[in-house]
């Protein structure tokens, strides 16, 4: 059976190497599904056909009408990469606000494995809020990948996060 990987991807650098996480995900035999939060969606905007090309699936950043039917898969595991100060801190809130947010705060409710690859300046990280967010997303069963202070978008940890996914699907 073909793994279905959400990956919820947030407006920090790295986003624009999506096409990266995609392929390596397709190696290890996942169906992805790319959701944008709305800021990520607009960065990536020219790049969405090509997306939706390369992952045979719409690409979502806003919720659908009640009347309209799923797009997409059921998700066996959701990766959050890059996930942002912003969505980290709503996401231990449990604010909805965003299709991604809702999704992610569903994913814990149902279940379904997690992993988290944060990814803000240093002077974020250091906000005592943002330290308490991370904790709270632990305490709730979500797996976190905290990658070195130097990690560049060149060198996100799109491997390690994927090693970590499949891990939790055994």
């Amino acid at each position: 059976m073909r793994h279905v990987l959400y990956a919820v991807m947030c407006a920090a650098p790295p986003v624009h190497h999506v096409r990266r996480l995609v392929s390596a995900a397709h190696a290890r035999d996942f169906d992805v599904c790319v959701i944008l939060t709305p800021t990520a969606a607009d960065w990536l905007a020219d790049s969405r056909a090509e997306l939706e090309e390369l992952t045979g699936h719409p690409v979502r950043s806003a919720y659908k009408r009640p009347a309209d039917p799923d797009v997409l898969p059921q998700a066996h595991a959701v990766l959050v990469a890059p996930a942002s100060f912003n969505t980290i801190n709503k996401w231990a809130a449990g604010i909805s606000d965003t299709l991604a947010l809702g999704l992610i705060n569903e994913a814990i409710g149902l279940e379904i494995p997690v992993l988290a690859v944060p990814h803000s300046k240093g002077a974020l990280q250091a906000h005592p809020a943002y330290r308490r967010s991370l904790a709270a997303l632990e305490d709730a069963g979500v797996e976190l990948l905290l990658p070195d202070a130097a990690v560049t978008s060149q060198t996100f940890p799109w491997e390690r996060a994927l090693d970590r996914v499949s891990r939790r699907l055994r």
